[in-house]
């Protein structure tokens, strides 16, 4: 069984294979909608679309990405498709990590990962002028 270890909450646990990382996160009593920058994680608990895939705040960063399934279309149109509503300008908010940002709910766990939830949003990543 595959083991995911959260680097914020510093808590692993053990999943079936094919699970997915918000309902498993769920379980464990880890909260995965923490908004932008740690603001609106409280209200994101409760206010959120319930893993359809469509509110952006349960995105967060992968190492061993390899392990998850392969982004889906809702992702695709959440972080790669400018001027997507509700959020004018989304891929600005994974700037510098454009390969390991993911939505907790689509992810669908195949062996070990390492998760940081709700990574900081940086304007002014790596990859932003280039």
């Amino acid at each position: 069984m595959p083991i995911v270890k959260f680097t914020k909450e510093n808590k692993e646990i053990e999943v079936p294979v094919g699970s997915y990382l918000r309902e498993e996160a769920i379980k464990a009593g880890i909260n995965l909608n923490c908004g932008v920058n740690g603001y609106g994680a409280s209200v994101n608990k409760f206010m959120n679309c319930k893993g359809f895939g469509m509110c952006g705040t349960c995105r967060v960063l992968i190492t061993g990405i390899q392990n998850t399934n392969q982004l889906t279309k809702r992702e695709l149109l959440r972080f790669k498709t400018p001027g997507f509503p509700p959020d004018p300008i989304p891929c600005l908010a994974y700037v510098g990590h454009e390969d390991n940002m993911r939505l907790a709910c689509m992810t669908q766990i195949n062996g070990d990962i390492e998760v940081e939830s709700g990574p900081e949003v940086n304007l002014f990543g790596d990859n932003f002028f280039s």
